[in-house]
């Protein structure tokens, strides 16, 4: 039995397509946790050699970060990790709490007690990371959080646009941490859940606008501790 050539052409191609997507979730990542702070310098063979990968999808991943303008090219240096771009963050926040506010008015009707318990099941695993100073830990369950009431809507798939365009604005998240802590996110969420469980939707929208906004107060406290980290202009 003999494979056609058309199959042969496409496992190469498939393959490259893995390790890239492969280079830039990891790549992406590490950004926007700050274990890539702005202004680092990313190597090629450095990265090819850490993510056992070869240079072509490394460059790659490198190319579509520069789209999202995570990352950024000088001539004579090389790739440097961006700052963090001001107008991108209130670009994300403005789809963000546009499409969950949306999502979270259709939950209220949509709701069940089993939503309801596992919503509180991410609360109470959050309390824990909290105790335990896992920062790691807690935004991973802060992100199945916000899914999960997307999911209740209907409309769950519409997470990935929110994540997709929220890159700059989770390193802001990243970095407000150090002013607001886990348990202040954590409390919100308990009262967003309460108030959902109650058919409050109101108290519910009211409780995710501030959740949301809470951030650009962290931000500019950060901004005056650490304002190389931050950029209006994204040519900067």
């Amino acid at each position: 039995m003999t494979m056609d050539s058309g199959a042969l052409r496409a496992r190469p191609a498939a393959t490259r397509r893995n390790a890239r997507t492969h280079a830039l979730e990891i790549i992406r990542q590490k950004i926007i946790t700050l274990e890539l702070a702005p202004g680092t310098r990313l190597s090629e063979n450095e990265l090819a050699g850490q993510l056992g990968l070869s240079r072509t999808p490394i460059r790659e991943s490198l190319i579509l970060l520069a789209e999202e303008q995570l990352v950024f090219v000088v001539p004579q240096v090389g790739t440097l990790v961006a700052p963090i771009l001001l107008s991108e963050i209130e670009t994300a926040q403005f789809v963000r709490e546009s499409l969950e506010l949306a999502a979270l008015s259709e939950s209220v009707a949509r709701a069940t007690p089993d939503d309801i318990a596992e919503l509180n099941a991410i609360i109470d695993a959050q309390r824990i990371a909290d105790s335990r100073k896992t920062q790691a830990g807690f935004f991973t369950l802060d992100e199945e959080f916000h899914a999960t009431l997307m999911g209740i809507s209907g409309h769950g798939s519409a997470w990935r646009t929110v994540a997709q365009a929220k890159a700059h604005l989770d390193r802001a998240r990243h970095l407000s941490l150090s002013f607001t802590g886990m348990s202040v996110l954590i409390d919100q969420h308990q009262v967003i859940t309460d108030s959902l469980a109650a058919g409050n939707g109101d108290a519910a929208a009211s409780a995710m606008r501030e959740h949301l906004r809470r951030v650009f107060n962290d931000i500019a406290a950060v901004r005056q501790t650490n304002p190389e980290l931050f950029t209006l202009d994204p040519s900067q």
